[in-house]
């Protein structure tokens, strides 16, 4: 396996395909590096020479930021909204969904376990 910025991609799967593997990095971001680094897409990474892998690895290390470093920068990126106090940054700290999703029904991901609220009983008068 051939491991680009820390991360194994696999053998077995074409370059374009291989590099999504790597967080931070899709489908469009794969097609900008393999076109920027002159390297076919379609050869799969067990053929790739030393050559094509350092490339790759160059042009990711200067170009674009990724795992660590993109997981760091998402994370402040939400404290910040917090912060601020903003709409996404309120529905942060509450734990609703943060992209207009509705709430009555769904949403069990971010609002955890669901929590039965019971009815007072009434009194029967007699």
């Amino acid at each position: 396996m051939a491991i680009v910025s820390g991360i194994e991609i696999p053998n077995n799967k074409i370059g374009l395909i291989a590099l999504t593997y790597i967080f931070g990095i899709g489908i469009s971001t794969s097609k900008r590096i393999f076109k920027d680094t002159g390297i076919d897409e379609n050869i799969k990474v067990i053929n790739w020479s030393d050559e094509d892998i350092n490339k790759i690895r160059k042009y990711i290390s200067s170009n674009i930021r990724i795992e660590g470093e993109l997981r760091f920068e998402i994370q402040l990126d939400i404290k910040r909204m917090i912060e601020i106090g903003c709409y996404r940054g309120i529905r942060h700290r509450i734990g609703l969904p943060v992209r207009g999703q509705k709430t009555k029904n769904n949403c069990r991901t971010r609002k955890g376990k669901k929590k039965t609220v019971a009815n007072k009983k009434k009194k029967i008068n007699k």
